[in-house]
């Protein structure tokens, strides 16, 4: 994993295609802008991880 510091306003490039923007960093988050190509998928993780049959359930009975 690459580790980077950066300040707001500061990119990071990836490829020839996709810029990374800091456009503000706070107490508690970081928040970036991502330009990359519109045929490229860019979701957040947690949209991504699959929750086990029956946790969700079990979560709500409560």
């Amino acid at each position: 994993m690459l580790v980077l510091s950066r300040k707001p306003g500061e990119r990071i490039l990836i490829g020839d295609d996709v810029t990374i923007t800091v456009v503000r960093i706070g107490p508690n988050n970081v928040r970036l802008g991502i330009d990359a190509p519109r045929d490229m998928n860019i979701v957040r993780e947690e949209l991504c991880v699959k929750v086990p049959v029956g946790a969700e359930a079990a979560s709500s009975d409560g």
